[in-house]
């Protein structure tokens, strides 16, 4: 079992409530459980590459819209790896 020890800014940020975060929390939520599917450790580093990785490999603009935000939501909210979510 993994341990998560999530940042309680980065989670009160995707709990706001906002319409507009629907999306970028659903992605989130995708990537992060790809991440653990592939018995790998769930980093903000590991995030960026899966999100990197997606939008590489999507023609959808829409998507890669919705895939951009949440990079950046994941840059600037997250702390560095140490302690994160591992």
């Amino acid at each position: 079992m993994q341990k998560m020890n999530i940042s309680t800014d980065f989670i009160a940020y995707f709990n706001c409530g906002s319409v507009k975060l629907k999306s970028e929390a659903e992605i989130l939520g995708s990537i992060i459980t790809a991440i653990i599917k592939d018995k790998k450790t769930v980093t903000n580093k590991s995030i960026i590459a899966y999100l990197l990785a997606e939008l590489e490999s999507t023609n959808d603009v829409v998507f890669q819209d919705c895939l951009r935000n949440t990079l950046q939501i994941v840059v600037g909210k997250t702390p560095d790896d140490d302690g994160f979510l591992s």
